[in-house]
């Protein structure tokens, strides 16, 4: 299976999308502080994930969604905006 995860910084309230194949490993390296872009901006919660089956498909949703509008239009769905 693959993610695509959003997380959000309690710490400064701002998002950070990624794509990964085991979201659970994954989650504990940006909340250990392993991962540089998400560093500063611990602690971190996981809002919203969505699975696939195919890799490729995964990706391209990440692409998708770092985009404007799928990032506005996801953000509204969750109440975050």
């Amino acid at each position: 299976m693959f993610y695509v995860y959003l997380l959000k910084s309690e710490k400064d309230g701002k998002h950070y999308i990624g794509f990964t194949s085991d979201l659970r490993k994954r989650f504990q390296e940006h909340v250990s502080g392993k991962n540089r872009s998400t560093f500063y901006r611990r602690p971190l919660k996981l809002i919203y994930y969505e699975c696939y089956t195919d890799g490729d498909v995964a990706k391209r949703r990440e692409t998708q969604i770092k985009s404007g509008k799928a990032h506005t239009a996801l953000l509204k769905r969750l109440g975050e905006r």
